[in-house]
């Protein structure tokens, strides 16, 4: 129970904690920022990890004067690790993909396979854009790719394009609205409504699913 308050209390005030880390420990905040996102994105089994709010955060922190958070180089690193996070992860998929989802189900879950499937079905090689912007779809759309949704120059060009926008838009957006006073002050609101915003393609998705079935 502490740990999963200590967790929850870590992800509504990404802001605060990398504020304080980056105080704390200089430069290492730039290896920090390529670990969880290289995770959230190239590891299926971490798909909890925070993506959207970080980047929000990120954006939010380095616009602090003297807070020790270069805007740039934070977002060269992020694009890196979400560009290479996104190729590791397929090149999994191809290779491995298979075998691992049918000894691990626990792990790598049929239900997120099957939602990731799913947008493939629907939006063909937008997938790889639109699911950038979409937590947990996100992580296993590589992934899904590599076991053969999608051929792999084809995916290159779209991780590419996909990863440009997912950092030049909500970098920038932490940047000139994270100061904000009434941001500042309710950024875990913020936080929340980043994740609603981010998981409603796939709440409006599901209901359209249901509604069909009955």
């Amino acid at each position: 129970m502490d740990t999963l308050k200590s967790l929850l209390d870590l992800f509504l005030h990404l802001q605060d904690h990398l504020k304080s880390f980056t105080a704390q420990n200089g430069p290492l905040v730039y290896a920090l920022l390529f670990g969880v996102i290289f995770a959230e994105t190239g590891l299926v089994v971490t798909p909890f990890l925070p993506g959207d709010s970080l980047l929000f955060a990120v954006g939010a922190v380095a616009a602090i004067p003297d807070s020790g958070l270069n805007a740039g180089l934070a977002a060269g690193v992020i694009l890196a690790a979400a560009f290479l996070g996104d190729n590791v992860n397929y090149w999994v998929g191809k290779l491995l993909g298979r075998r691992l989802a049918a000894r691990y189900p626990r792990l790598i879950k049929p239900e997120h396979l099957a939602r990731t499937e799913a947008f493939f079905t629907k939006y063909g090689g937008k997938t790889i854009i639109l699911a950038r912007f979409v937590p947990i779809v996100r992580t296993f759309t590589p992934f899904v790719a590599g076991m053969g949704a999608m051929d792999y120059p084809r995916f290159l060009f779209n991780s590419v394009v996909a990863s440009l926008l997912w950092v030049g838009l909500l970098v920038p957006c932490g940047w000139y609205f994270g100061g904000i006073p009434i941001v500042k002050k309710h950024f875990e609101l913020v936080v929340i409504g980043i994740v609603f915003v981010s998981i409603l393609p796939m709440v409006v998705e599901y209901w359209k699913a249901r509604k069909k079935s009955t």
